[in-house]
């Protein structure tokens, strides 16, 4: 398991000094210490969490966060950048986050470093005469002392509403280095044998815990979503060629426009085996400079992967602005494949639903433009296609003994991408359902839905 480590307080209250006891009583080799100044370009141009995603640790490593997620909403509320409702948000972000990373196994420790007004003034006062440490004490620091009682309101504020069950805060006394450091090694040491003992091997491994929500049921009729669609919509070859060109010019204009600038594109491909996924996205990619776009193919977890977080690699690939992502399958494995073959336990693919929808929102708000596309076709048009392809010697690669496996549990899988759609089909990233029993036709539909969306964000003010 993965512990993640929070280091957050007063000024002065020896925070540094903690983390240095902390790198000096553990092996260093399994630690990662992460500082977290201004952010710089880069990861201004994506969510504001993404820099901390991208550091959380793998399992079986510690990571210590200085200056982490709380510093710049209390920070920032301070100062009078942001007001209560900014604050409120991110402090919902934030124990999102929190409840996601330990639900996923992740131990999060939170020690927040505390000392009276006094206590900060003459902590720094020292700091500041002695020639060794005196550039530890910036402008900056007298500054935040100035305000000192507001910045022990709100960071009171929001202690209370993130101290929950699952992560709570430890408050340190900072004022004497020893008992600061014996409480601090003290619980984190605790905390360690409780977590050890809980995994140790030829232990019973605890059961996930019940879900009180239950998965849509079928309908009385035997319709949903996915058998209700007209998969006899058909393009005619010509037709087909000439809306192709207009189409992709289109695309090729939107996709060179200054107001893309400030936004990101992420095209999201879902869908049925042999659906036509990859040559629907050769013909988005045709229009566009290959500068500008990436293609996420997604298959099985790697080991690397394994150990973090099941949206860490996505997290990862998230645009800048200005770019273009797109994910040949995606995050949506774990309510649709890992639900169906049981990689996942019930408790968590359901918890996954809201997690999904939670970071398809911090996406939206960052300026990120979101289209998914389920790509249906029927089971007897996957049939012919798969014997085609067993047929063609340069297709017979697409094939495999797992896709005619995945065909006996058909029934399954449209009952998860029914509930897949319900559940996360939103205002900012909503699904369109795509008639690809006709490959001309699904390709047609989804440029002229990707240059529609972009038109239409672009002609807001």
């Amino acid at each position: 398991f993965p512990v993640v480590i929070l280091i957050n307080g007063l000024d002065g209250a020896g925070k540094g000094e903690m983390v240095n006891l902390l790198n000096a009583w553990m092996d260093p080799r399994h630690i990662e210490n992460h500082a977290f100044p201004p952010p710089n370009e880069e990861e201004r141009a994506r969510p504001h969490a993404w820099r901390f995603w991208r550091a959380l640790p793998p399992k079986g490593k510690i990571g210590i966060f200085v200056g982490n997620w709380y510093t710049d909403p209390i920070v920032s509320k301070v100062r009078g950048i942001t007001r209560r409702v900014e604050l409120d948000r991110s402090v919902d972000d934030i124990l999102r986050l929190e409840k996601m990373l330990t639900d996923e196994g992740v131990l999060v420790l939170k020690y927040w470093f505390h000392l009276s007004k006094k206590g900060q003034k003459a902590r720094l006062e020292k700091l500041e005469k002695n020639p060794r440490t005196r550039w530890r004490v910036t402008k900056h620091d007298w500054a935040l002392f100035a305000e000192y009682d507001k910045y022990v309101k709100t960071s009171g504020h929001v202690l209370r509403l993130t101290s929950t069950g699952y992560a709570p805060w430890i408050v340190v006394d900072g004022s004497d280095e020893y008992h600061r450091a014996l409480t601090v090694g003290r619980h984190l040491l605790e905390a360690l044998k409780k977590r050890l003992a809980e995994t140790k091997p030829g232990r019973p491994t605890k059961k996930k815990p019940a879900t009180n929500a239950a998965p849509l049921t079928r309908s009385l009729d035997g319709r949903d979503l996915i058998n209700s669609l007209d998969l006899g919509q058909k393009l005619a070859k010509k037709k087909y060629e000439d809306e192709l060109e207009i189409l992709q010019g289109r695309l090729n204009v939107l996709s060179r426009s200054p107001k893309f600038r400030d936004r990101s594109l992420i095209l999201v491909f879902e869908g049925n085996d042999a659906a036509g996924k990859g040559g629907t996205i050769r013909r988005v990619t045709a229009s566009l400079d290959a500068r500008a776009y990436r293609i996420v193919p997604v298959a099985a977890p790697t080991e690397e992967e394994r150990a973090q977080p099941y949206l860490w690699r996505f997290w990862r690939h998230v645009p800048g602005k200005g770019r273009l992502v797109i994910f040949d399958r995606s995050w949506y494995g774990r309510v649709l494949v890992e639900r169906v073959e049981g990689f996942a336990a019930e408790a968590d693919w359901m918890r996954a639903y809201a997690e999904i929808n939670d970071f398809e929102e911090q996406l939206s708000r960052n300026g990120a433009i979101i289209l998914k596309f389920w790509l249906a076709i029927s089971k007897e048009e996957q049939f012919r296609r798969f014997k085609e392809r067993e047929k063609i010697r340069f297709k017979r690669f697409k094939i495999t003994d797992e896709d005619w496996r995945n065909r006996e549990k058909w029934d399954q899988y449209e009952t998860a991408v029914c509930d897949m759609v319900d559940r996360t089909s939103t205002g900012h990233a909503p699904w369109l359902l795509v008639e690809a029993n006709d490959k001309n036709f699904a390709r047609i539909k989804v440029l002229r839905a990707i240059c529609d969306r972009l038109e239409a964000e672009f002609g807001k003010t």
